[in-house]
């Protein structure tokens, strides 16, 4: 007669640590084919209600999920016109850039001359060397696909977008058929919680780079640096890769602004004032805009990024952390996997850890 006892706990993380392992294998081989498909779930979530919406006013189905992919390209159209201007007037002060860049890059090498006693044939010879490897790296076939990946990315994702939103009730019937009828009501509380969390991640998302870009480009136009708005906004783009990319935002804004405004008065206020949009980013609008449903503490958020990122670079840090959050809604709600939701989630107070120690003192002092 088969044991029905519980399995031991090396065997069953055994089973989870393999399953983890595999998931995260087929996402890096098929990362090409994974990664615009789950960008395509992630807006075909955030469509979804106004799709319903039209839906509900009698508008056929097709026609609702055009006119909404439609609106979506003609928003992104717009921000892309947006920082097209900006580029634009950057490119018109492109002689006065060229000039400041040519009297910084003298200094630079007769600081390096007189510090390190390196003559300028030497620093000549050390940047023709950079560049030839640069230009290797650039002619090579992984480069090509570098630049051409995101272009068929783009193309991609209309499509995958329609056909998620035209196929939504088949393949959500899909996955509860795929368990027995006991865990039917099981299964549709959990798409449900993985359907909220992602609309409030993302619309939250939305409209938190939307503040940061007005805080960003408001600070910027205080200090009278120029092309605040361009930093503004690109700076809060990249703030979409958290943690990470805060820092690269900053560091590309000192770059920027240091041939124009050189004086250490304005790089220390630009430092400043991505340190104060930070702050009032990361304790204000994150809790208050994306709410409570994504809580995922900041150790696992901080190797969630750079595990994305090393699997499929920029954009697997991007979908880190929903499908972290996704992660934890599934292991809230499976049997045995409770302890990973506890493992991803913030909620675990130092009270709670208290309690349960002396919980467990009091178990072994019963005789």
């Amino acid at each position: 007669m088969p044991s029905t006892s519980t399995p031991p706990f090396y065997h069953r993380l055994s089973h989870t640590l393999l399953a983890l392992g595999l998931i995260m294998a087929g996402f890096y081989l098929g990362q090409d084919i994974i990664v615009p498909f789950a960008m395509a779930g992630l807006l075909a979530v955030l469509l979804r209600p106004l799709e319903a919406w039209l839906v509900r006013r009698n508008v056929p189905k097709v026609v609702a999920i055009s006119l909404v992919l439609l609106l979506a390209i003609v928003v992104i159209v717009g921000l892309t016109m947006l920082i097209s201007m900006q580029l634009a007037r950057f490119t018109d002060d492109w002689p006065k850039l060229k000039k400041n860049i040519n009297d910084f890059y003298s200094d630079a090498r007769r600081w390096i001359r007189q510090e390190y006693n390196l003559s300028y044939s030497q620093q000549d010879q050390y940047l023709k060397q950079a560049q030839a490897q640069t230009m290797d790296t650039l002619q090579g076939t992984g480069t090509l696909g570098i630049i051409t990946g995101p272009l068929g990315t783009l193309l991609l994702l209309p499509i995958y977008i329609f056909l998620l939103l035209y196929y939504r009730a088949m393949l959500i019937q899909f996955v509860i058929r795929s368990f027995t009828d006991e865990y039917t009501e099981r299964v549709r509380e959990v798409l449900g919680e993985i359907r909220s969390v992602i609309q409030s991640y993302v619309v939250g998302l939305v409209t938190e780079t939307a503040c940061v870009a007005v805080l960003n480009s408001v600070g910027l136009l205080i200090l009278g640096v120029q092309y605040a708005v361009l930093l503004g906004v690109i700076a809060a783009i990249m703030n979409l890769i958290p943690y990470i990319g805060g820092l690269v935002a900053t560091a590309l804004a000192v770059a920027v602004t240091f041939v124009n405004h050189p004086e250490p008065s304005t790089l220390i206020g630009v430092v400043a004032v991505f340190l104060v949009v930070q702050f009032i980013d990361n304790n204000f609008l994150v809790p208050v805009i994306i709410g409570s449903k994504v809580r995922i503490n900041a150790l696992v958020s901080i190797v969630g990024v750079l595990l994305g990122g090393a699997l499929a670079g920029v954009s697997g840090m991007f979908l880190s952390i929903p499908i972290i959050a996704i992660l934890k809604v599934i292991f809230d709600r499976v049997e045995g996997l409770e302890h990973w939701g506890i493992l991803l989630g913030d909620q675990t107070t130092e009270e709670d850890i208290n309690k349960m120690l002396r919980l467990r003192r009091r178990k072994k002092k019963i005789p």
